[in-house]
């Protein structure tokens, strides 16, 4: 390859510290609570009268999920999350803004004062790059990773929030691989299909006995579903068709793209199965808050899908850079596939692990392709296309045909590799 390459460098993680903030309810129904804000907490404390956020207020003008709180830079990043009354910072309505301490802030009825404990600064940030199969080294990730391992090893139901694409089920798969149930099953129930029925939920939470079923985009979940649905995950009991009860033990990761308070709130989940599925809830950050994550990214998904060891183009890599990701990490593996794909012939990888009863070789696909004058976009979704039904194949047979342990392989996502397996099956 004749321009410059990059290569995965390798990098000292600084371990960083923060000072720690007080928040103290001066006045309003819960004057006198207190919450300490720090960096050892996830990135995003919640703040509202849900009861499943961090600090939680009693004032009834003040918004379920009314506003969020992050440590940025040794100061108080405050987000409205679009609250009813909104929020006030000093007379002026703000969703936005940032404290440095000895502040106040106004929501509903409530004021809290805002102090700052630089004497308590302490080490925040983990040195750990990735947590299983997800990779990130920026301030977001790391910060998280502890998080993860606490909810790892332990048993309770669990919401994962984040965009379309920041890896949602690929974090379930990880907390599952990485607790004491890895060795029993990984079950997958897609709450938005809309041929799932009471059958079909059953199914999925006997065949997740004594592992983890995931609940994917939890919001989408039909509402004559969730009573069953909350009994299992309440009480460990699934109710059969005919009435008789089996006790389960089953680990519940829901995941959701949207904001599941405003979905309570609006009757289209149950409040009281919000609740229990939310016992913890971790928010994956998109891409364009931890951009510089996008480098180490491109250059992970360039290894896992063989590109030349020479490394990364250094003009795809700025490309890659500059972009804001709407799509997040999916988008930008799938990038990366088409600059792997697109080089001067396929990756060794890919073409050494394509069945014997495939036609051509890369090289010669990519040429007649080429040599069949389409438009570029055209012809670079066929070429992707080839690679990735050869990619697919080859790894699933690799895997004894089963389609975890072929994910995992791929470092992709469960869902995201059976749904890619049906897309070609289906053309």
């Amino acid at each position: 390859m004749s321009e410059a390459t990059v290569r995965a460098p390798k990098r000292a993680l600084t371990v960083l510290k923060e000072p720690a903030f007080h928040l103290r309810v001066q006045q309003g129904p819960d004057a006198g609570t207190t919450f300490v804000l720090e960096g050892t907490q996830a990135p995003r404390v919640l703040l509202g009268t849900s009861p499943t956020c961090d600090f939680r207020m009693t004032d009834r003008r003040v918004s379920r999920r009314h506003l969020c709180l992050e440590l940025v830079g040794g100061a108080v990043r405050v987000t409205d999350l679009g609250s009813t009354n909104g929020t006030t910072i000093r007379g002026v309505s703000i969703r936005e803004a940032t404290l440095r301490g000895d502040e106040t802030l106004e929501i509903g009825d409530t004021v809290i004062h805002v102090g700052i404990d630089a004497e308590g600064a302490k080490p925040f940030i983990s040195d750990a790059t990735g947590f299983g199969r997800l990779v990130g080294h920026s301030v977001a990730m790391r910060r998280l990773y502890p998080t993860f391992a606490k909810l790892a090893a332990s048993d309770v139901p669990v919401v994962i929030e984040g965009e379309t694409g920041v890896g949602k089920e690929l974090l379930a798969e990880c907390l599952h691989e990485q607790g004491p149930r890895a060795e029993k099953p990984f079950v997958v129930f897609d709450c938005a299909a809309a041929t799932q029925g009471e059958g079909a939920l059953r199914a999925a939470v006997a065949e997740a006995e004594g592992g983890t079923l995931v609940l994917d985009e939890i919001a989408e979940l039909d509402a004559a579903l969730q009573p069953l649905l909350l009994r299992a995950v309440d009480k460990g009991e699934l109710q059969r068709a005919d009435g008789s009860v089996d006790r389960i033990d089953v680990r519940f990761i829901a995941t959701t793209r949207r904001d599941l308070d405003r979905e309570a709130e609006a009757g289209r989940v149950r409040d009281d199965l919000y609740f229990r599925l939310a016992v913890a809830r971790v928010e994956i950050p998109p891409l364009r808050q931890r951009a510089e994550d996008i480098r180490v990214l491109a250059l992970h998904y360039w290894a896992a899908l063989g590109g030349a060891e020479a490394g990364m183009p250094a003009s795809a890599l700025a490309r890659f850079e500059a972009h804001r990701w709407p799509g997040n990490v999916r988008e930008l593996e799938n990038a990366v596939s088409r600059v792997v794909t697109l080089g001067e012939a396929l990756p060794e990888r890919a073409s050494t692990q394509t069945p014997a009863a495939a036609p051509t070789t890369g090289g010669d696909y990519l040429d007649r392709v080429i040599g069949e004058g389409l438009p570029l976009t055209r012809a670079r979704e066929k070429v992707v296309d080839e690679f990735e039904r050869r990619y697919v194949e080859a790894a699933f047979e690799q895997n004894e045909r089963n389609v975890t342990k072929a994910a995992a392989a791929s470092g992709i996502a469960r869902r995201y590799f059976r749904a890619l397996r049906a897309r070609q099956r289906s053309s």
